[in-house]
């Protein structure tokens, strides 16, 4: 039987494709205890944590900014999801299998419970969703560093710490097998571009019809265009079978890995900021001092943390469920809730009530 002879693109992403791993090789060949550092990394940067972890603690901050974190966040990742069905990116730990090359030569490569994510992988969405959200937190302590220190060290310590940490997500993500390095690449411009377009435009004093549209204009769009592109005839689940033919361990395929979970996030965080908004930003018309800030920081992350730990269902519609529920809880709590309750609970200093 004849075979039918690569196109120059196919040759070029091969070509790609294979530096790639030869590059994910070298990175997995180092230092051992380098392992638990880019585990450690690749989990730090997972999107959640932009909606469990950066969102609570940068509203305490400052709320205009922690709503712009959360608000670039949910928007990066929608506009991922949709990248990654029509860019239709090849992930490193399956691509090794279905390309032939783990069966033509001997590869010392590895998985990890976090390699097995279940979407395309391009462009990868933890360099870009993090590089978006990150962006006004670092422009924020930027200003703040410049208002009260001379140094041009200090000045710039919060790009230097974010350039290295997006650096360093980067290569976590390709030494689990996770991304290529091009994808990567796509992923860390896409996210700084993003977020320094979005933030002068963060919908920070919009009403609660706003927020209300946009929840649903994200979830139904995206229900919408994934059933156009389906009966269009083009298979943009295909992702899911492959890794889930190719993990070796199944126990290591999530859910929350799913394109679906991500856009049930983004909608529901979208729905918790119309919660929320409508609302001063400053409850009761007092700002809040430094120490009430740290407390409802504390408070914040503890909240958000045990309500993404409940139980979930093990049935998937319930599961979706759940998710965009507790994702619309969160803003709630972190920008309605909590603030209130810090007010109400630690008396600022110097207050009668607190002699």
């Amino acid at each position: 039987m004849d075979t039918v002879p690569l196109s120059p693109q196919d040759s070029a992403m091969d070509t790609l494709y294979t530096t790639g791993i030869r590059f994910a090789e070298a990175l997995q060949a180092g230092p051992p205890w380098l392992e638990n550092f880019w585990i450690s990394v690749t989990s730090l940067a997972d999107p959640k944590s932009i909606f469990t972890v950066f969102f609570p603690l940068a509203y305490f901050l400052n709320c205009k900014v922690g709503v712009s974190v959360l608000w670039i966040g949910l928007v990066s990742e929608w506009l991922n999801v949709v990248l990654k069905w029509f860019l239709f990116g090849e992930r490193p730990y399956w691509w090794v299998h279905e390309s032939g090359l783990a069966s033509k030569e001997l590869l010392t490569l590895r998985q990890f419970p976090l390699s097995c994510e279940t979407g395309p992988g391009s462009p990868s969405g933890h360099c870009m969703i993090t590089g978006a959200a990150l962006w006004p937190l670092v422009t924020a302590l930027t200003a703040l560093a410049s208002r009260h220190c001379r140094s041009r060290a200090v000045k710039l310590f919060p790009f230097c710490a974010y350039t290295l940490l997006l650096l360093a997500v980067g290569l976590s993500r390709i030494f689990i097998l996770a991304h290529f390095p091009h994808q990567v690449v796509a992923g860390l411009l896409a996210g700084a571009a993003l977020g320094w377009g979005l933030e002068p435009h963060t919908p920070v004093a919009h009403t609660r019809g706003f927020f209300v549209a946009t929840a649903l204009a994200l979830l139904l769009g995206t229900l919408a265009l994934h059933s156009l592109v389906l009966a269009a005839g083009i298979d943009i689940d295909w992702s899911v079978r492959v890794a889930t033919k190719r993990c070796s361990n199944p126990a290591w395929l999530r859910l929350d890995t799913r394109p679906f979970s991500s856009i049930c996030r983004d909608a529901g965080s979208a729905l918790g900021l119309g919660l929320a908004a409508g609302l001063p930003l400053h409850p009761g018309g007092q700002r809040l001092n430094p120490w009430q800030r740290v407390a409802g920081a504390v408070l914040a992350l503890a909240a958000v943390q045990a309500l993404h730990r409940l139980l979930q269902p093990r049935n998937i519609t319930l599961w979706y469920c759940t998710t965009f529920l507790k994702y619309a809880a969160g803003p709630w709590l972190v920008a309605s809730l909590l603030p209130r309750l810090v007010l109400t609970l630690i008396a600022p200093r110097g207050s009668p009530h607190t002699k």
